[in-house]
């Protein structure tokens, strides 16, 4: 990654057609076949949403070891890290609006790394992701986030295939599904390796069935680095 400072200062990369176009008829197939009404969760899920459990299929573990990906969260994360999670997420037909919002990080700032993967075509139209640049790291003595302020927000469009990759402070939302088009997603969670007991206690609840844990180095010293870079 020859310039990561872009990264750092807007707490946001969409990697675009990350994914290999010859791979998305299969996940798309995966993801309807995992879909299961917010009952069967360990939890009750939003019910204008469709919650897919896909997280021991084979290419959606591909898609979550894809290096232009891993080499933005190894980036954002800066130190040892894991696969925490992987779900499928759809907004039904006029639903999905959120609240602008943070996941928020846990023992320090940067330590969980989010990435969405887009299935389907998304925009304005079908309740795309909106994000507000730089918002992830407050600047001291800056006032609260104003989460009613959409005076900054930045609704995302782009095609299948694309990868949305945040810190999970970055303000963000999932937006109204307007036309009620199809905008399959897989979300994705990678954790900083001090988060992974508390992970193990909570898996169950969020409907985790991964066996044993995928770590990830964070990129090498730039002088050693020879990944092709996601931003070039």
């Amino acid at each position: 990654m020859s310039n990561p400072e872009p990264l750092h200062r807007d707490g946001y990369a969409l990697l675009r057609q990350a994914v290999p176009a010859e791979w998305l008829e299969e996940l798309r197939a995966t993801f309807d076949a995992g879909v299961k009404p917010s009952d069967q969760w360990p939890v009750p899920r939003g019910r204008d949403w469709r919650h897919s459990l896909l997280d021991l299929d084979p290419r959606v573990r591909a898609v979550c070891r894809l290096p232009s990906l891993l080499a933005v969260v190894g980036e954002l994360i800066g130190e040892r890290y894991f696969l925490a999670q992987a779900e499928g997420r759809e907004p039904l037909a006029g639903g999905g609006h959120q609240q602008l919002h943070r996941d928020l990080s846990t023992y320090r700032p940067g330590d969980i790394a989010n990435a969405l993967v887009f299935l389907d075509d998304y925009g304005p139209g079908n309740g795309a992701t909106r994000i507000v640049p730089a918002s992830h790291r407050p600047e001291p003595g800056e006032p609260p986030f104003d989460f009613s302020d959409e005076s900054r927000s930045v609704q995302l469009s782009g095609s299948a295939g694309d990868v949305l990759v945040f810190d999970v402070d970055l303000v963000h939302a999932g937006s109204l599904n307007l036309l009620g088009t199809r905008r399959r997603s897989l979300l994705i969670a990678y954790c900083a390796e001090a988060l992974h007991a508390s992970h193990l206690q909570t898996a169950g609840l969020r409907g985790i069935r991964m066996e044993g844990v995928e770590w990830f180095e964070p990129p090498a010293a730039e002088s050693d680095r020879t990944q092709v870079d996601p931003f070039g």
